[in-house]
């Protein structure tokens, strides 16, 4: 087995800073079947739905002084990290809705795109700009039957989503 790749973000923490971006790049860049072992000051408990959506499980275990320890491994069922489901991006039409919700505060990007999938046929594919990663979001499709890609930009300012409709309930 291969050995987990540990990320301590305690560090970012304490400086103000804003971890998420270094978690999905190290995420990322883990080999097939690698686990991250996460530290942080804190249970991060909204990245647990974000990484199940990319097919993790997680382990939480408090450590001293209040800090967390989070061992996050490939479940058996796992999808392809990154998506909702198995179905490879890359082969997708290009997108016929665009929405820029940069400037939106949260729900308004959620309520969006959600609108704009109700409106949308099967496989049709909508791309959105954000301020930020839709945590909240991803279990919302997922239970709608949608499948999604997303990541920041290389300045970790705006995050890409792409969402593939899937079929109307």
């Amino acid at each position: 087995m291969t050995e987990a790749l540990e990320l301590d973000v305690r560090p970012i923490l304490r400086n103000g800073g804003e971890p998420f971006g270094a978690i999905m790049g190290a995420v990322n860049s883990l080999r097939p079947g690698q686990a991250l072992r996460l530290i942080a000051t804190f249970r991060p408990e909204p990245l647990f739905t974000v990484m199940a959506a990319k097919g993790y499980d997680h382990q939480a275990t408090p450590l001293e002084g209040g800090d967390w320890q989070v061992l996050f491994t490939p479940n058996v069922a796992g999808v392809e990290a990154g998506t909702s489901s198995p179905d490879n991006p890359d082969t997708w039409p290009d997108p016929t809705r665009y929405l820029d919700c940069l400037d939106m505060d949260p729900p308004e990007p959620m309520v969006q795109i959600l609108s704009a999938l109700q409106a949308m046929e099967e496989g049709e594919v909508l791309f959105a700009l954000l301020g930020r990663e839709p945590l909240f979001l991803f279990p919302e499709l997922q239970a709608r039957g949608h499948a999604w890609v997303g990541e920041f930009d290389a300045e970790a300012t705006s995050y890409r989503l792409m969402v593939r409709a899937g079929t109307k309930a």
